[in-house]
């Protein structure tokens, strides 16, 4: 008979053990420093957070040209490897367990963000529906300059870069960010590919970028230090694929073969709000553990992981309203309720200043 498990106990993941299954899921928050350098108070933060079995970060640009947004880290320069190694070293201190997202935005960006103000880069030049954020205010999304053929091994080079640094600052390992609408994903979805050379077309095609970065990823650093992010429905950033279930179904069995930490999935979509898809015929063609992701509460994530449909959950806007979201679960206490109006961007306020459980607000 298969052991059931809770929340709270240990599991292997890659070479580490951690201590609980509550994962705190990766937060875009825009308040990295000039150079988007992390500074002081993304070091709080994060180690505020250090009870969680494993952080993974928000994502982190692996290039200039990865970069889609203000205020956010990168993972390319001296001064973010400095940067993020001293954020590491907080969580450490703490006997947290921290891993780097590795991000590529592709069209989700804007010539005032990028290089020179060249345009944002995709697998297809199809503009998407919506508006950039940036420094200048919204600003609608342009048409994307579709990547050249010759240029996807120096992509595949800036992944393999990105994740060393990640080691040399410490973490103790990476998540390829394949999900939400950014370059990977827009690679795998028919909706946002439209190629017709090996990079596009079929679905074996379409996957062959993410493999061709797992792979070397995980020959650079290590595959147990390597985990995968996916969102096989969700429609933000204006996605969407003909066929998700068997377009995924792949997916997961190409990264099946690589040994990896972990497969992470953002179940659903979240702009909808609807779960069409059979998510166990995912979990089923991956051997290494399953994070479920998406409106999980404790009860729905205590049972999701004790039937065996998950093997860890993780928690987006809990995490950002409660450091302590691992202690006031095993407690039964109440949560602080997270302000929307300070997700992104700003100080302090919203970010470092919500109360433990054994603390009064002021």
């Amino acid at each position: 008979m298969t052991k059931q498990h809770d929340l709270f106990d240990p599991i292997q993941v890659g070479d580490i053990t951690l201590t609980n299954r509550i994962v705190m899921a990766p937060l875009t928050r825009n308040r990295a420093g000039e150079g988007n350098v992390p500074q002081a108070m993304n070091v709080t933060y994060y180690q505020q957070r250090a009870s969680a079995g494993l952080i993974i970060t928000e994502g982190s640009q692996i290039s200039l040209q990865g970069v889609g947004y203000p205020a956010t880290p990168g993972i390319h320069s001296d001064d973010q490897v400095a940067g993020w190694k001293r954020v590491t070293t907080a969580v450490h201190e703490k006997s947290g367990r921290i891993f780097l997202q590795l991000w590529h935005v592709g069209r989700i960006s804007h010539p005032s963000l990028q290089p020179g103000g060249e345009l944002p880069v995709a697998p297809s030049a199809i503009k998407p529906e919506g508006e950039a954020v940036t420094y200048q205010g919204m600003q609608p999304y342009v048409k994307p300059r579709a990547l050249d053929v010759d240029e996807l091994p120096g992509i595949v080079a800036d992944y393999v870069n990105a994740a060393r640094r990640a080691i040399q600052a410490g973490f103790d390992g990476v998540e390829i960010h394949a999900a939400n609408g950014y370059l990977l994903d827009q690679f795998i979805r028919d909706g946002s590919n439209q190629r017709d050379d090996g990079y596009g077309g079929s679905i074996k095609n379409r996957c062959r970028l993410l493999r061709e970065v797992t792979e070397a990823v995980c020959i650079s650093i290590d595959s147990r230090r390597v985990g995968v992010r996916i969102s096989p429905e969700n429609s933000f950033n204006d996605m969407h694929d003909s066929d998700a279930q068997n377009t995924f179904n792949a997916v997961t069995e190409i990264l099946n073969g690589f040994n990896l930490a972990y497969l992470h999935v953002r179940e659903g979509d979240a702009i909808k709000g609807t779960r069409m898809l059979d998510y166990s015929q995912i979990k089923e063609r991956f051997a290494g553990p399953y994070i479920a992701n998406q409106g999980y509460d404790f009860e729905s994530a205590t049972q999701v992981v004790k039937n065996g449909n998950a093997d860890m959950v993780a928690f987006g806007v809990p995490y950002i309203a409660n450091p302590d979201l691992m202690e006031r679960f095993r407690a039964g206490a109440a949560l602080n309720q997270a302000d929307q109006a300070t997700f992104y961007g700003g100080d302090e306020k919203g970010y470092i200043d919500y109360p433990f459980m054994d603390q009064v607000a002021g």
